[in-house]
């Protein structure tokens, strides 16, 4: 089968058939696709698109590109359980959600990758926990899941390879925004990981990576769709990031505030609503609670009883980093701090969340390029939310840097991103939308 006649069929607004998408995979895997025919497919469905059975095929086609994970031998305590987000700034749920769930009886083994662009990566916020191993031998794997329930790591080499080598032509080509390529790159991985069943985060605002309602509800309804189509049972939340999600935004600093989060030292509101109705829709669709209200009520639960802190501290210990990390996390902390000023009197009432991220990446939290290394020391603490009242002079946030250039550059940038007004901010709930079904 030609490559060149399936992107004139693709150019041309036909529907793809199941074997011409068998096609193309196995053409990524084995470099018979040049990268100017891959790149030339990819802007043919990002122009022409995809209907649900062409999405489903090729999601499917990608997840079996490689090792499909199977633990049904594995003797596992409960259902395989995940859930995935589409990116923000400050978002550590996944840090606090799959103790949670694991506390609840479910079994998370967490697929997930690095920073990406504005957006925090949950495996770089982990790894600033000297001795942290987010690459184990699978050996070591089943021994964390059994014992903690829960296990946050990176894909392997061999986990969906078709995504990896089309992403990265995606992404020098201009066609990262394709819905149905979106679609196929997340559910492959997620398939391929041997789940029983998904929940979804898809983020919404000024600091994600969709910005208006229609496309995130386009974007959910499309993962839930294509999901189900393909045998794995999916529910999507759309939640609010027009804020920093939480009071950090930076890797250590996302991981104390996690330890907070879990040991109940401090709990933000907005981030316990979202991590709570995750984890209730989790617990729900995974069989572990009868109803959504009652999920959340579990989930309340192993928090407030502490279960779910010492979940988190048994996967961290179990996957080689610090042994009792509530007590001693051992997190580096960056050389200079700063607080940023409010310039007059009245109302934190906006944010250029996106900026504010880029502040972080700026100061080293983040990456330029691929390669690039990241330093887990720096980033924003003490972020204010939306609607707090200040007085001239009253700290917005706390810059943690390398050095004073640095802190300096940083807090001119937060200044500009801030707004305060004389007037309150709307500010709407944190969790906007569930695809299908009922907010918790």
């Amino acid at each position: 089968m030609l490559p060149a006649e399936i992107i004139r069929a693709k150019r041309d607004r036909h529907a793809l058939t199941e074997p011409q998408i068998e096609a193309f995979v196995r053409g990524l895997v084995d470099e018979s696709w040049s990268e100017g025919q891959v790149a030339a497919l990819a802007m043919a469905v990002l122009l022409n698109g995809m209907d649900r059975t062409e999405c489903v095929a090729l999601t499917r086609a990608m997840t079996h590109s490689g090792t499909v994970l199977d633990w049904r031998g594995a003797n596992l305590p409960g259902p395989v359980l995940d859930k995935h987000s589409t990116g923000g700034v400050g978002d550590k749920v996944s840090l606090l959600l799959a103790p949670i769930v694991a506390a609840c009886g479910g079994v998370v083994p967490m697929v997930s990758g690095r920073g990406l662009g504005h957006t925090g990566g949950t495996l770089d916020k982990l790894q600033a926990l000297p001795g942290y191993n987010s690459a184990p031998p699978q050996s070591m794997l089943l021994q964390v899941l059994r014992s903690a329930g829960c296990a946050i790591v990176g894909a392997s080499a061999d986990l969906a390879p078709a995504d990896r080598r089309l992403y990265a032509i995606r992404d020098v080509t201009a066609t990262v925004e394709s819905l149905p390529l979106i679609t196929a790159s997340i559910l492959s991985k997620k398939l391929a990981a041997g789940l029983q069943s998904l929940v979804m985060d898809v983020k919404l605002g000024n600091g994600a990576f969709m910005t208006q309602p229609a496309e995130a509800r386009s974007l959910a309804t499309s993962l839930v769709e294509v999901a189900t189509g393909a045998g794995l049972p999916c529910r999507a939340l759309i939640t609010d990031m027009n804020q920093v999600l939480g009071h950090s935004a930076g890797n250590a600093l996302e991981v104390d505030e996690s330890l907070q989060f879990l040991t109940g030292a401090s709990r933000d509101p907005r981030l316990l609503d979202v991590t709570l109705a995750l984890a209730a829709q989790m617990l729900q669709l995974g069989g572990l609670a009868p109803t959504p209200a009652a999920g959340r009520a579990l989930a309340q639960s192993a928090l407030a009883s502490g279960r779910a802190a010492e979940h988190f501290a048994r996967m961290v210990s179990g996957l080689g980093g610090p042994a009792d990390v509530l007590a001693a996390a051992h997190l580096p902390t960056a050389p200079v701090s700063i607080d940023v000023p409010a310039a007059r009197d009245g109302v934190l009432a906006a944010m250029d969340t996106r900026a504010l991220g880029m502040v972080v990446v700026a100061l080293g939290g983040g990456r330029r390029r691929a390669g690039d290394a990241v330093d887990p020391r720096v980033g924003l603490s003490q972020v204010r939310p939306l609607g707090t009242r200040l007085r001239a002079g009253d700290a917005l946030l706390r810059v943690h840097a390398g050095d004073q250039a640095q802190a300096n550059a940083a807090a001119q940038a937060v200044l500009a991103a801030i707004t305060v007004a004389d007037e309150a901010p709307v500010i709407g709930p944190v969790v906007m939308e569930a695809l299908p079904g009922e907010v918790a």
